[in-house]
């Protein structure tokens, strides 16, 4: 799907090391259950049903929220990105440890993003004040975030508050 809604994604490369060393996990779990050469086939199956349970499922709410971005339905989206940063704040260890538990290779927390994508679509919907109080959410939680750096000096640059 085609988006004139600009999508940031930042990598970790160290998550990538992660999905090789769970990729063969599975493929030694097919050679102790004797599946010889088969093992690595069916690693690739399992694998790749695993990436697609675990990015649709377990990140449901900002899954919804991305599309309704693009869709530029933008208020929808910020409830999703809420019920999102609920999740992610109850289930912290889901996110601390997603390179695991949601095989993501992103860089930014999935809270993180949430926070970002609900400043973002205030922006959207032309509401400034609301846009920086997230921002600034976002940068006394994650203090490195550039996203919410270069957004906030674009706020002020083009408000009229």
């Amino acid at each position: 799907m085609s988006s004139n809604i600009p999508i940031v994604r930042q990598v970790s490369w160290i998550s990538i090391l992660i999905h090789m060393l769970v990729f063969l996990f599975l493929i030694m779990i097919g050679y102790v259950l004797k599946f010889g050469f088969n093992s690595i086939h069916y690693s690739v199956i399992i694998y790749l049903l695993l990436l697609i349970v675990l990015k649709t499922a377990v990140p449901l709410s900002h899954k919804k929220g991305m599309s309704l971005i693009k869709k530029g339905e933008f208020r929808k989206a910020i409830e999703k990105f809420e019920n999102s940063v609920t999740f992610f704040t109850k289930n912290a260890w889901v996110d601390k440890f997603r390179y695991i538990t949601i095989l993501s290779s992103s860089k930014m927390c999935y809270r993180e993003m949430a926070l970002c994508n609900i400043a973002f679509c205030y922006t959207q919907t032309n509401e400034p004040t609301k846009a920086r109080y997230y921002y600034e959410m976002v940068l006394r939680e994650y203090p490195n975030n550039g996203l919410a750096i270069a957004a906030l000096n674009a706020i002020k640059t083009f408000s009229k508050e």
